[in-house]
């Protein structure tokens, strides 16, 4: 066993064609392990037919409490009364977290949570985890909502030991250590095992996508990690996201190279995907902490 294991994940699949379509490709090929749709968003049902058509997909639910696309809007699937504070004027979810914590109801919040997971199990998909969009359900209002809905479901959820270790920290701007531990503590207590770094897509590179790409996952620590990536065919992504679009075209064409392939599986690096995950946390009398070290710390 290698001291480094990553799950290579696409994050926000479902929120255009462009990223369905680079999640089955790269699946295919070989650098991608996992992904994970957002059930309220148009191209929700593309994904879910291509689950159905292939099993093999390794597919979660992204948690979607937001919409933060201008021009781009989508809905919760519960239908909430605008006092349940889930919503804007217009009936969509809110375009920040900061918002959301304000505003938003528990009750309403876990409703909607339960109705994603829900609506995807119905759609066909194979669920394999829950993870985070934007981070809204790490938030210290929403991780016991979190944890217990994970638990309920018996599928794995993706956290990290410490807010520092958290690749999404601008989502969660003024949260501090003390308040992510929290949430981090009533994982523990469920028995979850915690990924010991969770990096993301760097939306502000300084440098070309190959060697941005090389350095984050070069400095990826030993034990368990997870790589919330945003690979993005370009094909209607330029319009959803005109501000981070090239970001996520550019990932794309790094991960579709044979040359990065054969780069990343010469590392010291052992790729899984989320199913394995899933499935230590079912196996009877088991808790799910031999993934990682974090997880007994």
């Amino acid at each position: 066993m290698t001291a480094r294991r990553a799950v290579f994940h696409a994050d926000d699949l479902g929120m255009s064609h462009g990223a369905n379509a680079a999640f089955a490709e790269l699946s295919a090929f070989g650098t991608i392990t996992a992904g994970a749709v957002m059930v309220p968003c148009p191209w929700f049902p593309e994904l879910a037919a291509m689950a159905r058509a292939d099993p093999t997909l390794d597919i979660g639910v992204h948690l979607t409490l937001t919409s933060e696309m201008p021009g781009y809007r989508w809905r919760p699937l519960t239908h909430p009364a605008s006092s349940a504070g889930l919503t804007d004027p217009a009936g969509y979810f809110h375009p920040d977290v900061a918002t959301l914590r304000r505003r938003a109801d528990p009750v309403a919040v876990e409703a909607e949570l339960r109705a994603q997971i829900e609506a995807a199990l119905a759609a066909g998909i194979d669920v394999t985890h829950l993870d985070d969009h934007m981070g809204a359900v790490l938030a210290p209002e929403f991780a016991d909502i979190y944890v217990r809905t994970a638990t309920d479901y018996r599928l794995p959820l993706v956290m990290c030991p410490a807010f520092a270790d958290y690749g999404g920290q601008h989502n969660l701007q003024d949260v501090t250590e003390t308040a992510f531990a929290a949430g981090v503590a009533q994982a523990r207590r469920a028995g979850f095992a915690l990924f010991d770094r969770i990096a993301e897509t760097d939306w502000h590179p300084d440098g070309p996508p190959g060697a941005v790409a090389r350095a984050m996952i070069s400095d990826l620590p030993a034990g368990l990690s997870y790589l919330a990536l945003h690979v993005t065919r370009p094909d209607d992504i330029a319009a959803i996201d005109p501000g981070f679009h090239a970001i996520r075209t550019a990932e794309y064409d790094l991960y579709r190279t044979a040359a990065f392939r054969d780069w990343l599986t010469a590392q010291d690096i052992e790729l899984l995907g989320m199913r394995p995950l899933r499935e230590a946390r079912r196996a009877p009398n088991e808790r799910n902490t031999t993934w990682t070290a974090s997880a007994s710390a």
